[in-house]
């Protein structure tokens, strides 16, 4: 089963989704048990399947660390974090939360573009 850390102890995820605003993305690194990145991939496939037809994920993409990494980082944009929310709260998302292997380790985080002129444009 999935276990949740946190990269940054001074701000929790689920106090993150209590924000009001959107787009909001959410970048989520896994952390595969040795031998299970396979079933990793596999479990995140089927979760973002789901979430797809949530109709508010907005876009998705997974990266794979190299050299060996069991790293992975998920990459989701979606409508807003009240989208957000209700597509994690549905009942059904828990089987799939519960389909990773055992010892995998996520470390979600929400985000928004910033603007940083002359460089970068925000929301």
């Amino acid at each position: 089963m999935l276990k949740f850390g946190q990269l940054d102890e001074s701000t929790h995820v689920h106090d993150q989704q209590k924000e009001k605003v959107g787009p909001v993305t959410v970048i989520n690194t896994l952390v595969a048990p040795e031998g299970k990145e396979d079933e990793v991939v596999a479990a995140w496939t089927a979760d973002a399947e789901y979430l797809k037809k949530s109709g508010s994920l907005l876009s998705v993409q997974l990266y794979r660390g190299i050299g060996g990494s069991r790293q992975f980082t998920n990459i989701a944009v979606w409508k807003s974090t009240e989208h957000l929310r209700a597509a994690l709260g549905m009942p059904e998302f828990a089987s799939y939360v519960e389909g990773y292997p055992d010892g995998t380790i996520a470390y979600p985080h929400l985000y928004q573009k910033l603007a940083v002129e002359g460089v970068c444009e925000g929301e």
